[in-house]
């Protein structure tokens, strides 16, 4: 017979799961795929425990995996994009333009600005990170700027499009959840992320002055800017290919043909206008693109791309996925939340502690989705008891889950900017800043009270007439 989780039984898993995943990566300094497949069995061991069977247990797992299964197409995708875009040479024509226009000192800021301009349009930051985010680590290396620095530039402006976009399917996902109309949600977020956004491009102004003509060996560019022109043909033409995609998206042609018909253009662009052959073309959609220009920088920039490239990100997906899905399915979670509730009281504290659910449910179940679905189901109530407005608790499943998920190295989201970017969450960590500066800011204005929307009396009384025909039905 199935027991009901007590929370002291239920964050077993976590706990162990998490000792495992610090003395794994900074002690043994390896990956994260083996401390989250410990964690997945004891959280088996512990479902059994309680009654669970094995067969329900494994169904948990798969159901698990089904959520992010959009996400590995998503990741497959965008590996196979890059290798015909680097192949076709639209990432070289990116980096090339970028590197003859874009100042040094103002990089950060126009990448930002660029990136959520790109995201806003499409709704999708993986999407804005695999394509615009690509050419701009090359373009800020050519001038000089830290990786770490170039991707939390990169990743503010690609989440801030997303969290705002109606496009975004985790915008949706919050909104449809909660039932908070579309527009009325992105509104009440526009008061966390707008100061957010704004202290990130202050910060990145401020770190680009020691980047000006002085700071850079405009040498270092010239070479580069030479070595692509050598290596590859550079034409404005080829910028068309990426507009296209963007254009696309913005049509609302779902993400996946949209991405399709860029990686079939690339494809085409690398047989074509480069004059590679059919079989150097099919290699680079594999294993990625591949050349030696004796530019050690240019090599490392563009020797990547394809599908080999990301399995390591899928395989990731996938082991975080059975383990979260463990940890949802047989109400662990659930249990924790409930933990949470028992000191959460006051309107200030439950939307903060929401916050923190969501980031706590990143670093567990590895997956931005499940940061928002779990809290939304366990919180709905409490909002409504507490007369707080839906689109309170919409904002907060967005400030804690969807800008936090980057920063948790085995969660899907740090995997696949590691493996687009090519940095470790730890190191872009501190440069993210929209992504750690909203929920800051989201729990500071819980606590105060500031924008935090209560119930009308007519609104209250729909609600208490809602919940009495389910409890009814």
């Amino acid at each position: 017979m199935k027991k009901e989780m007590s929370f002291k039984v239920a964050i077993i898993p976590l706990v162990i799961m998490i000792a495992v995943m610090y003395f794994t990566i900074v002690k043994l300094e390896q990956g994260p795929h083996i401390p989250l497949i410990v964690g997945t069995c004891v959280a088996a061991l512990v479902a059994w425990r309680s009654g669970y069977t094995w067969k329900e247990i494994e169904e948990a797992m798969y159901k698990g995996i089904r959520l992010a299964l959009p996400a590995v197409i998503i990741i497959i995708l965008v590996g196979l994009t890059i290798g015909s875009w680097i192949g076709g040479g639209i990432v070289a024509t990116m980096i090339y333009y970028g590197l003859n226009i874009i100042t040094p000192s103002l990089f950060l800021v126009s990448i930002t600005a660029i990136c959520a301009i790109v995201s806003l349009a499409i709704g999708s930051s993986w999407s804005t990170m695999g394509t615009i985010g690509v050419a701009g680590m090359g373009i800020g290396l050519s001038m000089g700027i830290p990786a770490p620095m170039i991707a939390g530039a990169i990743i503010s402006g690609a989440y801030f499009g997303d969290k705002l976009s109606p496009l975004s399917d985790t915008t949706n996902l919050a909104a449809g959840l909660t039932n908070t109309d579309l527009f009325v949600h992105i509104k009440h977020m526009l008061y966390t992320t707008i100061p957010g956004i704004t202290i990130a491009l202050i910060v990145y102004f401020i770190l680009g002055r020691k980047f000006g003509k002085d700071g850079v060996d405009t040498a270092d560019i010239g070479q580069t800017i030479s070595v692509l022109k050598e290596s590859f043909v550079i034409s404005p033409f080829l910028l068309l290919i990426p507009l296209l995609v963007i254009i696309l998206v913005a049509k609302k042609v779902p993400a996946i043909p949209a991405l399709i018909v860029g990686i079939l253009l690339g494809f085409l662009s690398q047989i074509i206008i480069q004059g590679g052959s059919i079989s150097g073309a099919v290699g680079a959609l594999q294993s990625g693109f591949s050349i030696e220009t004796g530019n050690e920088m240019v090599d490392n920039l563009f020797n990547r791309g394809g599908l080999d490239s990301m399995m390591y990100t899928v395989s990731m997906t996938i082991v975080a996925m059975t383990f979260g899905g463990i940890l949802e399915h047989t109400g662990m979670l659930k249990s924790i939340v409930n933990q949470i509730l028992k000191y959460a009281k006051s309107a200030g504290s439950i939307v903060a502690s929401t916050v923190v659910s969501c980031f706590a449910t990143n670093a567990t179940c590895s997956e931005q989705y499940i940061s928002i679905v779990v809290p939304a189901r366990m919180y709905a109530k409490t909002y409504r008891d507490k007369g707080l407005h839906s689109k309170n608790l919409s904002r907060a499943l967005e400030d804690g889950g969807t800008l936090t998920s980057v920063f948790i190295p085995w969660n899907t989201c740090g995997v696949f900017i590691l493996g687009t970017l090519g940095v470790h969450a730890f190191d872009y960590a501190p440069y993210a800043v929209l992504n750690f500066a909203v929920p800051i800011i989201s729990i500071i204005y819980a606590m105060t009270g500031f924008t935090i929307a209560k119930l009308s009396e007519a609104e209250m009384i729909q609600v208490r007439k809602e919940d009495a025909t389910t409890v009814d039905a």
